[in-house]
């Protein structure tokens, strides 16, 4: 029997309640939505929901964190 592998990045966020189905990648600085089955890889600093069918916005969650820590200044 062969195992497959999924990888987390660093500093993700995984909402609750999310199944990952293996093998998939979560590309560093990546949001995935609470309640969300990932089936597919989701790119680094994207925000996934995958509620009836994954949605993977590219470059969501690089940007929200931006204009949150320019909010915060």
């Amino acid at each position: 029997m062969s195992k497959r592998r999924t990888i987390v990045g660093d500093r993700c966020f995984v909402g609750s309640n999310t199944n990952l189905i293996a093998p998939v990648t979560i590309g560093n600085e990546a949001y995935i939505a609470t309640g969300s089955t990932i089936t597919d890889d989701v790119p680094d600093g994207a925000f996934a929901i995958a509620r009836e069918r994954q949605v993977t916005k590219a470059d969501y969650a690089s940007r929200l964190r931006d204009r949150l820590l320019q909010a915060s200044k």
